[in-house]
């Protein structure tokens, strides 16, 4: 048989685009871009000032080794710089992962409602995704193990989950560590980790640094606010990061998204600035959502996940198209199993206001 174009390798047509959070709106009223998880607070001036001032020297190429980023964080969490890989956000380590310790013939795990970049990664690299129930739409250790099988090479799991907010405690994580054969790769999401406050908790950096098969990965793109410039970094055994500095590019750094990011973790204040902030409107937005009559899910981050009634005529696609014509977008979740739910990030007081008053004129009258 003659082929009249290349054909892409096998699970590459198995995947489904990934389609972020919309931030425009019909009209010329400034939108209330609630979709995406961004800090209502921007970033840290001085990462600002460092991006500008990188501005002078575009014709070098940037640190491949991204020396200053990567000792701005070990000094900032106490970690050792030799085992940190930075990157363009941390999708790209995530895939970085994936392409290193997965291939035809192997499976990788994620929970039912985990984030969608993982099903991505894995197909990318020919491997069989493989979902593991949630409950109470938190991740269930016991399900994960259910599902391992001699082709198990990688579990990917995001603690705090998104979209769900859900976490589950460090106990129950070392308990799924023990459980998974060695040569298995558990790889911790801790993307909203700063916005965390139980005791319970902790982001995965202990489990990195006693175990040679334990992976965190964390972002600027949340509580940093630097989104745009897609700064991610990971925390490896020696020998992960090895492997991944093998494979990413030589530079797969921007200059400038180095500075800033160097910048953004030194300025403590900054960072805590926008946790109090969320600390402050998380429990307030759930609570006007809840006297709305939407059952929201418990949330640790700075977004809530919320749910329409069911056998109601105020459905969230119904919301969500209300609240567009308002100037406010929220995030359609129909992807993550949730045709019926919109998730809100935790915004400014006047984009809060704004949504929740959108969203009470919608369900006047509900059915």
């Amino acid at each position: 048989m003659v082929t009249t174009a290349p054909i892409a390798r096998p699970g590459i047509l198995d995947i489904e685009a990934y389609v972020p959070g919309e931030s425009k709106t019909l009209g010329s009223v400034e939108p209330a871009k609630l979709s995406s998880n961004e800090t209502p607070l921007g970033p840290s001036p001085a990462a600002i000032a460092a991006f500008q001032s990188s501005a002078a020297s575009l014709e070098r190429y940037p640190d491949g080794q991204a020396t200053a980023l990567r000792r701005a964080i070990a000094a900032r969490y106490g970690l050792d710089a030799g085992r940190i890989v930075c990157g363009s956000g941390s999708d790209e380590l995530l895939g970085l992962l994936a392409r290193a310790y997965l291939g035809p013939g192997d499976e990788a795990i994620y929970t039912e409602h985990g984030f969608l970049v993982y099903r991505i990664a894995i197909l990318t690299n020919g491997a069989t995704p493989v979902i593991a129930p949630e409950r109470g739409l938190k991740t269930d250790v016991d399900e994960i193990l259910a599902r391992v099988t001699d082709r198990t090479r990688v579990v990917f799991m995001a603690n705090p989950n998104n979209p769900t907010g859900t976490y589950i405690p460090i106990d129950e994580v070392r308990r799924l560590r023990a459980g998974l054969r060695p040569d298995i790769l558990l790889v911790l999401d801790a993307a909203y980790a700063e916005y965390v406050s139980r005791n319970d908790y902790e982001a995965g950096v202990e489990l990195v640094a006693t175990t040679t098969n334990t992976v965190m990965t964390r972002t600027f793109s949340k509580i940093h606010g630097l989104a745009a410039l897609r700064v991610g970094w990971a925390y490896c055994p020696e020998n992960v990061a090895d492997v991944l500095n093998r494979i990413r590019g030589p530079f797969n750094m921007s200059a400038p998204a180095i500075a800033a990011g160097a910048a953004a973790i030194a300025d403590i204040a900054h960072m805590e600035h926008a946790k109090s902030h969320n600390d402050e409107w998380l429990p307030r937005v759930v609570n006007d959502l809840e006297r709305l009559g939407l059952k929201v899910t418990p949330s640790v981050t700075n977004f809530v996940l919320f749910h329409f009634p069911e056998g109601s005529k105020k459905t969230a696609a119904g919301a969500d198209e209300h609240l567009k014509s308002k100037g406010v977008i929220l995030r359609r979740v129909g992807a993550y199993g949730f045709p019926n739910a919109l998730r809100m990030t935790i915004g400014s007081e006047a984009d809060n206001t704004r949504a929740i008053a959108a969203l009470a004129e919608y369900l006047k009258g509900a059915a």
